[in-house]
Order: C-alpha cells, then structure tokens, then sequence
C-alpha cells in the first residue's frame, strides 16, 4: 500500500456564499520523499449527476440550453451553453437526482437508466464528482415542458437534435460542455461496437 502523502492538514473557509472556498494549507510528500508545505484554493459545491437521453429508432438526443454566467465572464458573448441535462445530488444519490433532474429540466419519466462512468471534471481545483448516465427516451414518457424550476432561476430551453448534428456541433465549437462532449462520445462508441 502506497505511504501517506498528505499530512498537518489545515482548512480555513475563504467564501460560504453559494457553495463553498476553502484554502488548504497541508505537508505533501514529493515523489522523492521529500516532505513540502503547499497551500491550494478547492471549490466545494458538491456533487453531480449528468444524463444523456437518446432515441435509437429516430437518431435523436434531447439537450438543453441555458445561460452559464461563468462561460459569459471567459468569453461566450451570449453565455448560453448546449449541454445534457444535469443536476447537483444535494441530498439525493446520484440514481434520484437523475431521476428528479431528468423530469424537471426535459419533462421525461425515465425509469430505466445505465450508469456509464464517474469523473472529476477539474480535479485541480474544484472537488466534484460526475456520475454519468444515459437512458433512451420515448415520446410517450414526456409527461411536462421541462424547462427547469422556477423558484431555482432555471430557464431551461429542451433541445431535440439528431445525434449526426451534434456530434458535428462539437467540432463546430457549438457544443462546449465537456459532460456533454463526454456522453455523445460514449454514446457514439456505444452504437460503433453495437454495429460490429
């Protein structure tokens, strides 16, 4: 078993806003075996939960699209993003947030779902962890409009593309989000190795 390498960890809350900043100050033990005080900022906002929905009969995936100030802020000009439908756990596992997420943001009941991977999306400084999922969609499992809760400022526009469109909108630039260039992806070589 590989020896410990963090020691004298030191936590001090910086922002308790929204989510949480924390500075840590801790000793790292360096491949060499030299032990080194560093110090590192880590964003706290919880865990996620991502789902892409497809329909393998029509060819068709379901997206959302919504403002993300923080693509605004690193130069989107409208801070709208296209992305799969997504939602923090909260108090929830990762299974009921799809679920609930699933409904709220696209107006689907979905019931049956595939686990596919979970992933740090920017392990550097942010100490989320994605649990990824896709579920093929029906018509006759729309049972709203979506479009996200009100009371939580949502504004979610429900996107039904073919999946050749989007897969050509990543490399467009149209399609940005990384959970969602990493979900289409899976999906395509799902469907390659179903087709062999």
């Amino acid at each position: 078993m590989e020896q410990e390498r963090v020691d004298n960890l030191e936590v001090e809350i910086l922002s308790d806003n929204w989510f949480t900043l924390n500075k840590v100050n801790f000793d790292f033990r360096r491949n060499d075996g030299i032990w080194e005080n560093q110090s590192r900022e880590a964003y706290d906002r919880g865990n996620g939960a991502a789902i892409l929905l497809y329909n393998l009969e029509n060819e068709t995936l379901i997206l959302t699209r919504q403002f993300r100030m923080p693509t605004f802020l690193n130069g989107n000009p409208s801070g709208m993003m296209i992305e799969v439908c997504t939602g923090l756990l909260e108090m929830d596992n990762a299974e009921d947030c799809i679920r609930r997420e699933t409904q709220e943001e696209t107006g689907y009941e979905i019931s049956n779902f595939e686990k596919v991977f979970e992933a740090y999306m920017s392990p550097g400084s942010v100490t989320e962890i994605v649990h990824f999922f896709i579920a093929e969609y029906h018509e006759e499992m729309k049972i709203g409009e979506g479009g996200g809760v009100a009371e939580e400022q949502e504004d979610i526009e429900v996107l039904e593309l073919k999946f050749s469109d989007a897969l050509k909108m990543i490399k467009s630039g149209e399609i940005k989000d990384g959970k969602s260039i990493m979900l289409l992806q899976h999906l395509h070589l799902k469907l390659l190795q179903a087709n062999r």
